[in-house]
């Protein structure tokens, strides 16, 4: 199973568009998830096309986008779970705020946001991942999105260009 997975796209403020390399992995992904700061409700819309799509809003959506999302999810793929939060606040890391979203939850992988910064590790047996952005790169060299192979365990790979 393929999990293509973004967040933080801003758009259309950073991007009118989603980029060539990440809709060709959406063509045949099984689920998409999006980690919050979706800008507006369009892009919501343009990746259901795609297929399901696993969302939660960041600290940027609008009323719109939460009347539609929460703000922290769980997808559930074969025994695997996978938490999904944007990661905003304040006090500690974003990293840090993601991880204690889910402490009352059991979780495979947490996914989650904010930051623009890619992030792929391994915490506590928890796969901790940040796509960084396709859109908006920050202070990164490079843009970014993920992809979650799932099948007897849950790969972890950014994707960079």
């Amino acid at each position: 199973m393929k999990i293509v997975v973004i967040s933080d796209t801003h758009m259309p403020r950073k991007s009118k568009s989603l980029p060539d390399k990440l809709l060709a992995d959406l063509q045949d992904c099984d689920y998409i998830i999006h980690a919050g700061d979706w800008q507006t409700v369009e892009l919501y819309n343009e990746l259901k096309q795609f297929g399901p799509v696993i969302g939660v809003t960041g600290n940027v959506d609008g009323p719109e986008l939460k009347s539609l999302l929460k703000t922290k999810d769980i997808l559930q793929v074969g025994n695997f779970h996978i938490g999904v939060v944007h990661g905003h606040g304040s006090g500690k890391t974003t990293e840090k705020r993601a991880i204690e979203s889910f402490t009352a939850d059991k979780v495979d992988c947490i996914v989650f946001g904010h930051s623009h910064f890619p992030v792929n590790k391994e915490v506590g047996g928890i796969i901790i991942f940040n796509p960084g952005s396709p859109t908006d790169k920050r202070r990164q060299k490079q843009f970014s999105y993920g992809i979650l192979t799932v099948g007897e365990e849950i790969v972890a790979k950014h994707v960079f260009f």
